[in-house]
């Protein structure tokens, strides 16, 4: 069963220092134990924050970044280079000035890539480069070391909203279409895909993330809130600063 815990900062930026301690942290014990390591990243302010943070970070350097997968959660179907795509915003934050193996920087499909604007086709393409990332004859899915999540102000993570279609689906990779929010088509991993991580990590700040954290937290119906069914295998983080955690009872907060 997987073990749920919920550390509160004081505001954003030591949130997202710690986050980006935790992850890099994270990275080495994986390396340790099984010779590479395997992040899915998110996209946001916030999470664009965590990897500045890591960039800043001298430990960074502990880390044998051509051993690290990079896989998305979710993204905004447009084209490549768009600055609203969550790859874009990852690689001008961190990515760029990384040494990682190009080839183990897996980016969802963009809108001009070799799909064109086909979003089904594109979630069929990324679900077969996650098999075959897979170990033979284990699943559909390679192991991710951690899971990175924002939470919305309606409490949808990735590209999983309430009572959205696609928090029904069932495979490994979904298109998503009339999205709630801008821009209307995107692709998501699952949620059953989310809960195959060892670790997910559930990050928010801000006022107008109370409401769905605590709610989530206190037991929300995953259809509903798809935040509440963020689950990892080992571990499920909640990461907050002290504005997001005002609806969470002061029993489950872990102060830093």
């Amino acid at each position: 069963m997987s073990e749920s815990s919920v550390v509160v900062h004081a505001d954003p930026q030591v949130l997202a220092t710690a986050a980006a301690a935790r992850l890099i942290i994270k990275l080495l014990d994986a390396q340790a134990g099984r010779g590479s390591a395997s992040v899915v990243l998110t996209g946001g302010r916030g999470a664009a924050e965590v990897y500045r943070s890591i960039g800043r970070s001298p430990a960074r350097e502990a880390v044998d970044w051509s051993r690290v997968d990079v896989w998305w959660g979710d993204e905004r179907f447009l084209p490549a280079g768009h600055p609203d795509r969550n790859e874009t915003q990852a690689r001008e934050a961190l990515l760029d000035s990384l040494p990682l193996d190009p080839a183990r920087v897996h980016a969802m499909p963009a809108s001009d890539g070799p799909d064109g604007d086909d979003a089904k086709a594109a979630a069929a393409r990324y679900a077969r480069e996650l098999a075959a990332a897979a170990k033979p004859g284990s699943s559909e899915l390679p192991h991710f070391d951690v899971l990175m999540l924002g939470v919305g102000e309606d409490g949808h993570v990735a590209s999983i909203f309430p009572e959205h279609p696609g928090g029904y689906e069932t495979g490994t990779v979904a298109a998503v279409h009339n999205s709630p929010k801008p821009p209307p088509t995107r692709i998501s991993l699952t949620m059953p895909t989310i809960r195959t991580a060892e670790e997910v990590w559930l990050i928010a700040a801000g006022k107008d993330k109370a409401a769905p954290v605590g709610m989530a937290i206190e037991g929300a119906g995953p259809k509903q809130l798809p935040a509440a069914g963020a689950v990892g295998t080992d571990k499920t983080l909640w990461l907050l600063d002290r504005a997001a955690a005002a609806n969470v009872p002061p029993k489950a907060r872990s102060l830093r």
